[in-house]
């Protein structure tokens, strides 16, 4: 074959082989940014540049909660003790914003001080995997693993059991979790009671299950949101993006927004405010 001939042949062989030869494992860099994704399949913290949130200073109804958070947080990133937080409660009150939030306004005052690394749910059985790697690193890190719960004849809550407080291990120095939840107990009632009805020893059967729960130290509560606060997370919003619109129209379309959704809430308050800034021609950044 002449040397044009074998070049094409050559081209094709390096190709295959390129194919056959395994993926380049990613770098993990936490110092690279201040929020992150974990990759279970390829244990890969994925840098997030920009985190959806909102400014802590609207999170309104949420008072004593977020002053209970805000501290944990913060003795956390200055090298002191803190607990693992569960935060629970009803849909759309603010739980995984305030999470955000607070990880915001601390770094805000102490610039690079926590890593916020979210886990999803489905990869809670890689969390041992992940508390490795966190383990060698020098940077505290905020785990935020949002609406966890556990279903009927899911048994990976107990790898979470064990990291959080029972493995031989244990949770290390740098890390703190954070988790939201719409049940206090972070498994269905059905559930906790099939456990009951059908154990040898119901009473035994059930603490097994709740006893999740009990490793986080902090459990902080949300519920739905009165009229008056309703209403107060809207007129934050208008104010702080500038929104041109009047008291008393602000006021009706909001209730009539709510009634419309059969619920007041942050998250329907953020809802309406997108829609009202999209019908004012408004950008929201």
């Amino acid at each position: 074959m002449t040397d044009p001939e074998l070049i094409p042949l050559l081209q094709r062989v390096a190709d295959a082989l390129e194919r056959l030869a395994p993926a380049s494992v990613a770098l993990n860099d936490l110092d690279a940014a201040d929020a992150f994704v974990w990759h279970a399949e390829s244990s890969w913290c994925e840098p997030v540049p920009a985190v959806s949130r909102v400014p802590i200073e609207l999170l309104r109804g949420v008072d004593r909660v977020r002053d209970i958070l805000l501290s944990n947080t913060e003795r956390f990133a200055a090298g002191l003790p803190a607990n693992n937080v569960l935060l629970w409660g009803a849909r759309g009150t603010g739980k995984s914003a305030l999470v955000k939030a607070t990880h915001a306004a601390v770094n805000a005052a102490k610039p690079g001080a926590l890593a916020l690394i979210e886990i999803h749910r489905e990869d809670i059985p890689t969390l041992p995997r992940l508390l490795t790697l966190l383990r060698a690193s020098k940077r505290r890190c905020v785990l935020f693993c949002d609406d966890l719960s556990f279903d009927q004849n899911d048994a990976s809550y107990k790898s979470l059991k064990a990291v959080l407080e029972g493995g031989i291990e244990g949770r290390p120095g740098n890390v703190v979790l954070y988790a939201t939840s719409n049940r206090r107990h972070l498994m269905a009632r059905d559930m906790i009671e099939n456990e009951r009805s059908t154990a040898i020893n119901p009473s035994e059967a059930v603490e097994e299950k709740v006893s999740l729960s009990d490793r986080f130290g902090l459990w902080l509560g949300f519920h739905n949101v009165d009229q008056d606060t309703y209403q107060s997370i809207i007129a934050g919003y208008v104010r702080h993006y500038g929104l041109d619109i009047g008291a008393e129209q602000l006021r009706a379309e909001a209730n009539e927004w709510a009634i419309t959704r059969g619920s007041r809430s942050g998250r329907v308050a953020w809802q309406f405010i997108q829609d009202l800034a999209g019908r004012l021609g408004k950008p929201l950044g």
